[in-house]
């Protein structure tokens, strides 16, 4: 029997304990990585939409860049490149999930300016042919076959949300939506 001495006991316990940081730092490096994705990602998504709504602004100055510290500033590892984050509007029109108009336009037409998605016009198309009728958003996802799961129909909760703020689809109850008075 080989006897163990103290100092190499501890020696042991600390390996052990370093490898366990190890194992540690290592998932809490990738979930790091992958956050910085996600934020990179959403942050060139605003970048964007800003943009956009700065050149809609007549009397747009075009802004300073944003002071950005240089130790702040990371690349993202080539094996965390993120998707495309598509903004609110193309998630609630459909325009995010690869959805185009029918026609196969973009989102915006031959002079530049948006043109409604397919999604904003499908439910208003649905609400004229319902009438005077209280449905669900879960009725209209059904109507449109945008049912298949829960961020289809998210989609349009939301653009039923958009449309009753622009006074075009009025909500009646809880969950509960109707066409708009004309």
């Amino acid at each position: 029997m080989v006897s163990v001495t103290p100092k190499a006991r501890n020696i042991g316990i600390t390996a052990e304990g370093l490898q366990e940081d190890l194992a540690r730092l290592e998932i809490q490096k990738q979930a790091l990585e992958r956050e910085l994705a996600a934020v990179t990602a959403h942050l060139g998504s605003v970048q964007r939409a800003l943009s956009a709504l700065q050149a809609l602004m007549p009397e747009s100055v075009p802004p300073a860049p944003a002071a950005r510290p240089a130790d702040v500033v990371a690349e993202v590892p080539a094996t965390a490149a993120p998707a495309p984050v598509p903004s609110a509007d193309e998630v609630a029109d459909g325009v995010g999930d690869g959805a185009r108009a029918e026609d196969g336009s973009g989102p915006g037409d031959a002079d530049g300016s948006k043109a409604y998605g397919k999604l904003t016009e499908q439910i208003l198309s649905y609400f004229a042919d319902a009438g005077n009728t209280d449905v669900r958003a879960r009725d209209v996802a059904s109507a449109l076959g945008r049912d298949t799961d829960s961020g289809s129909i998210n989609a349009v909760r939301s653009t039923l949300d958009r449309l009753v703020g622009q006074s075009r689809v009025r909500r009646v109850g809880r969950g509960l939506y109707r066409a708009a008075k004309r």
